[in-house]
């Protein structure tokens, strides 16, 4: 490895970039080696041996099932700042996420949106987000917060079924010409634009999946193009996130997505888990450097497309019954 770095604090979040992401996520799979006792177990499993890793496509990448059933943390004795925890659905073990430094993500979430959007403070923040407002503890919700305080803008806000007074700011914003970005789940933001048409100039719309059930399935395409025709936009944003994650990904238009500085995904085979390509069709794995004080480097269950260039689509969710080979994502 060239390039060497302090593993600690928002210095070591503010100083990863694409020349050095691969060196640096090698001196983390050695640290999380050593001080995260599930990670350690899951790779000792495996037969790696982490002298023999010199390359980011031979790190081992952690289920992301390992979150609901696991602490996976890389310091069992450090405070947890917040708790971040999956919706999951009737009778399912949620995912939880424990966050030992608050400074790191904060750092991290608003470095990469700076990366993609510029600064917060140049637009006002409106979250629609129902479904996650109701819950505690979502990871959504809480990227929302820290973007709405960065802002600092008095219109920024949460709006549950609120449509009339959404539909106002957003009409009293366009009239002044400010800048805005309007952060919604799928099925609220499909609702609101059927109840409200407009013409959006300022605005930018990015949806963050989800339809929980709320309404009929619709695929990212369909989605966007009917955003676009109610509210005369050339292109619908998105924003890729999960619980387990605490850096994100984003899409300016076609659900291409790019990673942000801290974070980088590879391909694995469906079938050998253990088989892993920076390009082509399979699963998505994450290597998240933002992660540092729990685990890094996850294996995903959605499946999705890396082309060369970098960017991803994401294209639906791994059936399990189609698995193979799955024992050795297990360890006890």
């Amino acid at each position: 490895m060239s390039y060497k770095i302090e593993l600690k604090g928002t210095p070591f979040v503010h100083n990863i970039n694409a020349g050095n992401f691969d060196d640096i996520a090698l001196q983390v799979f050695a640290h999380q080696y050593r001080q995260n006792d599930i990670y350690r177990a899951f790779t000792d499993a495996l037969r790696i041996a982490p002298a023999e890793v010199t390359n980011v496509e031979q790190i081992p990448f952690l289920p992301i099932s390992f979150f609901k059933t696991h602490k996976v943390v890389s310091d069992p004795h450090a405070e947890i700042a917040f708790t971040f925890e999956s919706s999951g659905t009737t009778g399912e073990t949620p995912s939880r996420h424990y966050v030992t430094d608050a400074a790191v993500y904060r750092e991290s979430l608003l470095r990469g949106f700076q990366q993609f959007y510029g600064d917060p403070k140049d637009y006002v923040i409106l979250a629609l987000l129902p479904s996650y407002l109701e819950r505690k503890n979502a990871s959504l919700v809480h990227m929302a917060k820290v973007l709405i305080e960065e802002s600092g803008h008095p219109d920024c806000g949460f709006y549950l079924d609120e449509w009339n007074k959404l539909a106002e700011v957003i009409s009293k914003l366009e009239a002044r010409g400010q800048k805005a970005l309007l952060l919604g789940v799928t099925f609220a933001l499909l609702d609101f634009a059927e109840a409200h048409p407009m013409q959006l100039e300022h605005t930018i719309v990015m949806e963050t999946g989800g339809m929980k059930g709320r309404r009929e399935e619709w695929t990212r395409r369909q989605v966007h193009e009917f955003l676009e025709e109610k509210w005369q936009l050339d292109k619908v944003h998105s924003e890729y996130g999960m619980t387990e994650l605490l850096s994100q990904a984003y899409s300016q238009g076609d659900g291409l997505f790019l990673p942000t500085d801290t974070m980088k995904v590879l391909i694995r085979d469906i079938n050998d888990p253990l088989e892993v390509r920076k390009t082509g069709s399979g699963c998505l794995n994450i290597i998240d450097l933002a992660n540092l004080n729990s685990c890094s480097f996850i294996a995903t269950e959605d499946i999705g497309n890396m082309h060369a260039d970098g960017h991803f689509e994401v294209l639906g969710r791994l059936d399990h019954a189609a698995l193979r080979g799955c024992s050795l994502m297990v360890v006890s």
